[in-house]
């Protein structure tokens, strides 16, 4: 179930409009799982997003759809989603109930409509029982559906990285000296943007990337037609980040060491450049090691194996 972790702040996401329950929860993963949410029942959630790569993909750039279709992003990770203010990378969905419906809908992701998922629903003899059991009566709608799935993802909580129990004082954790000296450094040249404890703002950032001519991806701007939201992507959670390659909103980094090195040496300056990357961030060899140091304590490795996530095949039995 859903717990706020000692001395993070208050979620964002309103449970009092959705109450969890351990058979909605059950019913939303069952949903996660499961390619029926796809038009030729191919492709499931946690096709792109599996949980030992922190919910998202590992084996190549951009997210892949049904019949072979190859979408123009990477897709982003999974977790601590209750504090989440929008989502996708272009901020395009604004509350986590709706977030299921853009993969849904897309046509290079899964590629098919609410209302027929729905239907689908109606004819399975297991989504009968399992909304039964969730909701206690045999309607099935669209908005039990998205909920239920909301409830699931609402459980995704990374909270338990080395670096939580050092600074919880747990278990006579400490960093090394080598990770100690990539946390000041992380506190000096990141934190503005990857802010703890959830190491992003939930904002949106340039972060100098030189544009991907083959995709023309304008980010935010596609949503907002604003001109100084152009280039301005969703700023991702750290948490993980040691399994979530490839990096950046389109893959194009698969080494964290290309990532510190971007931010040293390769910020491309335009218009809408973050105001904290206008300064060059000067790091010796050693210190670009030492921040990659500090960068692995956020893995958690309870929450990338937690079996209360995976595959549940007593419900679904294949």
């Amino acid at each position: 179930m859903f717990k706020v972790p000692k001395g993070w702040p208050r979620p964002v996401y309103d449970l009092s409009h959705n109450p969890l329950s351990e058979k909605k929860i059950l019913l939303g993963r069952a949903l996660f799982h499961d390619p029926i949410l796809s038009a030729d029942s191919t492709i499931s959630c946690v096709s792109c997003h599996l949980q030992y790569s922190a919910f998202t993909h590992v084996d190549h750039k951009l997210s892949h759809g049904i019949a072979g279709h190859i979408g123009r992003r990477n897709s982003p990770t999974l977790m601590n989603m209750a504090w989440g203010t929008q989502f996708m990378w272009d901020g395009a969905v604004n509350h986590l109930d709706m977030q299921p419906l853009a993969p849904i809908a897309h046509p290079d992701e899964m590629a098919f409509a609410a209302d027929s998922v729905v239907l689908r629903f109606r004819r399975s003899d297991v989504y009968k029982r399992l909304f039964y059991e969730a909701w206690g009566d045999s309607d099935i709608t669209g908005e039990r559906f998205l909920k239920s799935m909301a409830q699931f993802m609402l459980t995704l909580v990374s909270s338990n990285s080395k670096y939580d129990k050092v600074m919880r004082h747990e278990d006579n954790a400490a960093f090394t000296p080598q990770e100690a000296n990539g946390y000041r450094l992380f506190r000096a040249n990141c934190e503005a943007c990857h802010k703890e404890p959830l190491f992003t703002t939930n904002g949106f950032a340039n972060n100098g990337l030189p544009i991907d001519t083959g995709l023309n991806d304008m980010g935010r701007m596609g949503v907002t037609g604003r001109p100084a939201d152009s280039l301005l992507f969703k700023i991702p959670t750290l948490r993980n980040i040691e399994f979530s390659y490839p990096y950046m909103h389109d893959g194009r980094f698969s080494k964290l060491r290309d990532v510190v090195e971007h931010y040293a040496t390769g910020i491309e300056y335009g218009p809408t450049l973050s105001p904290e990357l206008r300064k060059p961030i000067m790091l010796s060899p050693n210190e670009k090691v030492d921040l990659v140091a500090f960068l692995l304590t956020l893995t958690d490795r309870g929450f990338l194996f937690d079996t209360a996530f995976s595959f549940p095949v007593d419900v679904l039995g294949r």
